[in-house]
C-alpha cells in the first residue's frame, strides 16, 4: 500500500494518472451514445446472436460499443490497421522515402505519424461503410429490422459519424500516450475489455445458480483462469540474459571497466501488440464482404473467417506467430547491439565482436520468439477449442486475458519507471557536507 501511496505524491505522475483516467472515462461515454435512427433491440439481438463469432470478438475489442452500435464503434482498428500497413510497408522497403524517414529522428517519426493518419483515415471511411452495410443487412432474430428502410442519407450520416468517432478515439489514444501514462491505443482496448468483466462475472455466478454448472466446476474454471494468469505474467516477464564482459581500458590515472553485464532480450517482446494487430488484419476481410454480401465469395469467405471453426483458429495463431517475429525484426536490430557492444568495449563471452555477435544475438531471438509466440498463440486459441469441443464455458477469452494482463503490467512499468526517474532527479539535488543535509537553493538542514 505504501508503494501504491507513493504514485500520489508525485504531481507529474499524479497529473498523468488524472489525465489518462480522464481520457479513459470520455472514451467509455462516447461508447455508450447509439447512431441515430437505429433499433437498439435488433442491435442486441444481432451480437447475441453472433457473441461467438468474429462479430461479437470485435465487440469485445471495442468494449461493447459495436454492440450498441455507438459513435465508437469502430474503435481504433482503422487505426491499428494503418499503423501495421506502413510498418509492413517500412520493413518491406517497398518505399525508400518511408526508410529515410524512420532514420531521421523525431522528424522523421512525426511524418511517418502523418501518413498514418491519412491512411487511417481512408481506412475508416471504408470500414465505417462495410460495417453499416453488415448491420443494415444482416438477419435479425424475431423479424425486426434495425433500421427501416435505410436510404442514402443514413448511410452518409452514419459513415461521417463512424469516422469522426474514429479519428477522435485515435486522437484520444495518442493524446494518453503523450500527456498521460502508458500506450494510449492499448489502455482504450484495454478499458473496454476489463468493462465486460462484471458481466462475465454475473454470467458465470448465474449459471452456478440455476445449477447449469456445478460448484466444482465454477471453482475449476476460476481455477484455471488463475493458472493460466500467472503463466501469462511469467512469460511476458520473462528473459533470456545474454552475459555481456567489458574489457578494462585506463583513462588517465583511473581504471574502467572490468565488470560483467548482460543483455536482456524478452521472451515475448512484442507483448499485446502481436494480438492486437492479428485481430484487426482478421476484421478486414469481413469488412471487404460486406460490400457484395450475397456473392459466393462473401459467403465463402464468411464461413472461413467464422470465429470458432479450425480454419480460423490455426490463421489466427499463424498470425500472431508471424506478428512476434516482425515486431522483433523492427524493434531489435541485432547488428546495432552488435556494433553498441564493440564501441563500449564490451563482448559476449566465446562470442568474437562484430558480424559473430550480430549472428550469435539473431539466432537466440529467433528461439525465444518462436517460444513466446507459440505461447502466446496457444492462450489465444486454447479456449475457443475448449468451448467447441469440451462445452467449457469461457466467458473470457484468452486473447482478452493477454491484453488485459500485458496492458497492465506495461502501464505498471511505465509508473515505476517515473518513480524511479522522480526519485533520482531528487537525489542529484541533494547533496552532504560535514554530516549536514541542503538542498541546493535552499538554506541548511540538520
Amino acid at each position: 500500500m505504501a508503494g501504491i501511496g507513493n504514485v500520489f505524491e508525485v504531481p507529474e505522475l499524479r497529473r498523468r494518472i488524472g489525465w489518462t483516467l480522464g481520457a479513459l472515462a470520455v472514451f467509455r461515454v462516447g461508447a455508450a451514445i447509439p447512431i441515430p435512427g437505429v433499433n437498439a433491440d435488433a442491435i442486441r439481438a444481432i451480437f447475441n446472436a453472433q457473441s461467438n463469432g468474429l462479430l461479437g470478438f470485435l465487440n469485445t475489442f471495442s468494449g461493447g460499443a459495436m454492440g450498441r452500435f455507438s459513435i465508437f464503434s469502430m474503435g481504433v482498428m482503422p487505426y491499428i490497421n494503418a499503423s501495421i500497413i506502413v510498418s509492413l510497408l517500412q520493413g518491406a522497403h517497398v518505399f525508400p522515402v518511408l526508410d529515410r524517414l524512420a532514420n531521421e529522428g523525431e522528424l522523421g517519426r512525426r511524418k511517418l505519424n502523418n501518413y498514418t493518419r491519412y491512411l487511417t483515415l481512408l481506412l475508416a471511411v471504408f470500414q465505417s461503410f462495410g460495417l453499416t452495410l453488415a448491420i443494415t443487412k444482416m438477419p435479425v432474430p424475431g423479424g425486426i429490422s434495425v433500421v427501416p428502410n435505410p436510404d442514402w442519407f443514413f448511410y452518409c450520416v452514419t459513415v461521417l459519424t463512424l469516422t469522426a468517432g474514429t479519428i477522435f478515439v485515435m486522437w484520444l489514444g495518442e493524446q494518453i500516450t503523450e500527456v498521460g501514462i502508458g500506450n494510449g491505443v492499448s489502455l482504450i482496448i484495454f478499458a473496454g475489455i476489463v468493462e465486460r468483466l462484471p458481466s462475465a462475472s454475473m454470467s458465470l455466478f448465474e449459471l452456478v445458480r440455476l445449477e447449469e454448472i456445478g460448484l466444482f466446476s465454477a471453482l475449476g474454471i476460476l481455477a484455471a483462469l488463475l493458472i493460466v494468469t500467472i503463466l501469462v505474467v511469467w512469460v511476458e516477464t520473462a528473459q533470456r540474459k545474454v552475459p555481456v564482459q567489458y574489457a578494462k581500458r585506463v583513462v588517465g590515472r583511473r581504471m574502467y571497466g572490468g565488470a560483467q553485464s548482460y543483455l536482456p532480450l524478452k521472451v515475448d517482446q512484442s507483448g499485446v501488440i502481436a494480438v492486437i494487430f492479428a485481430v484487426s488484419l482478421l476484421a478486414v476481410p469481413m469488412t471487404a464482404a460486406q460490400f457484395f454480401p450475397q456473392s459466393p465469395f462473401a459467403v465463402k469467405m464468411m464461413d472461413l473467417i467464422n470465429r470458432g471453426n479450425w480454419i480460423y483458429d490455426w490463421v489466427y495463431a499463424l498470425l500472431i506467430v508471424f506478428f512476434c517475429y516482425f515486431y522483433n525484426s523492427v524493434s531489435i536490430n541485432p547488428q546495432d547491439l552488435a556494433d553498441n557492444l564493440k564501441k563500449s568495449g564490451g563482448c559476449i563471452p566465446g562470442i568474437r565482436p562484430g558480424e559473430p555477435t550480430a549472428k550469435y544475438i539473431d539466432w537466440i531471438l529467433e528461439r525465444i520468439t518462436l517460444g513466446g509466440a507459440s505461447f502466446v498463440a496457444a492462450i489465444s486459441v486454447l479456449p475457443d477449442v475448449l468451448k467447441r469441443d469440451f462445452n467449457v464455458p469461457f466467458f473470457f477469452g484468452g486473447t482478452s486475458l493477454l491484453i488485459v494482463v500485458g496492458v497492465a503490467l506495461d502501464t505498471m512499468g511505465q509508473i515505476e519507471a517515473q518513480m524511479i526517474m522522480r526519485h533520482y532527479e531528487g537525489f542529484l539535488k541533494k547533496g552532504r557536507i560535514e554530516g549536514r543535509w541542503f538542498n541546493i537553493g535552499e538554506e541548511t538542514h540538520s
